[in-house]
């Protein structure tokens, strides 16, 4: 799946947080977003997929050269769109099996087969070392944050999406935790040659979760591209380095 997102300016309660902002994501890459807090690193994530509470006024996404900006959050989801949250919510009395059922189910003609879906279910469960009785619990309801991050990545796992968005996937975890939701990502974007959009703060996931570019943003425009030897160097200096640069914007994708 390419991602194109072209001069995108986007609005909060008449606040610009994002401005003519530009990026380019083909198929199988991984890009990072790194940024200060308040930047639009969150709000970059929440438009892409749909979310009422931000209004563009100009600009477009692009999925496969067909605008999704009419699409609902649903209909971007069914189209290949999957996002981790920063902060998971709880669904009282869905389970996490109901849900997942449910999900795969809306996307398909006949619904799947129960031992089917049990046999898969019980499988990703076992890769995130997740205990089956957490089929049976609330959707992420008393959860630790880890356990919320792990219960995300096995609904990636179940859905299949084309376009991942992970926002703030280290949020929570700790190392052992961190290696194992790692470890599945990039298994299954080797399996299946998704596009995946990360976002941290933080240089350590990138250790392992390899990136193809590192775009820093600062209001609301990528203002520097480069590779994963960019994290690197915002980790030794941090984004003061940055606060001369405003001319580094040239460097954003410009489209036709």
């Amino acid at each position: 799946m390419d991602i194109k997102i072209k001069n995108l300016t986007v609005k909060v309660k008449e606040k610009t947080v994002l401005e003519k902002l530009n990026l380019n994501i083909k198929e199988g890459e991984i890009h990072v977003i790194m940024g200060p807090n308040g930047v639009g690193k969150s709000t970059l994530s929440n438009v892409i997929m749909g979310s009422p509470l931000y209004e563009v006024t100009s600009g477009d996404i692009l999925v496969d050269n067909k605008s999704i900006l009419k699409l609902t959050t649903d209909e971007r989801a069914r189209l290949g769109i999957f996002m981790s949250f920063q902060n998971p919510i709880d669904i009282e009395g869905v389970t996490n099996q109901e849900f997942l059922k449910m999900a795969i189910n809306s996307n398909r003609e006949t619904p799947i087969g129960l031992y089917d879906f049990i046999k898969e279910l019980e499988e990703n469960y076992k890769d995130l070392s997740f205990s089956k009785e957490m089929m049976h619990r609330g959707v992420n309801q008393n959860f630790s944050g880890g356990e919320k991050k792990k219960n995300e990545i096995i609904q990636m796992k179940i859905l299949k999406p084309k376009f991942l968005i992970l926002d703030e996937l280290d949020s929570g975890l700790d190392v052992d935790s961190l290696d194992l939701v790692c470890k599945n990502v990039l298994e299954y974007h080797a399996r299946e040659k998704c596009s995946i959009l990360l976002i941290t703060h933080y240089n350590k996931i990138l250790e392992k979760i390899k990136p193809d570019f590192v775009h820093v943003l600062k209001d609301g425009k990528i203002i520097k591209t480069g590779d994963s030897s960019l994290a690197d160097l915002i980790e030794e200096k941090g984004y003061k380095i940055f606060e001369n640069n405003e001319k580094e914007q040239e460097e954003d994708i410009v489209y036709e």
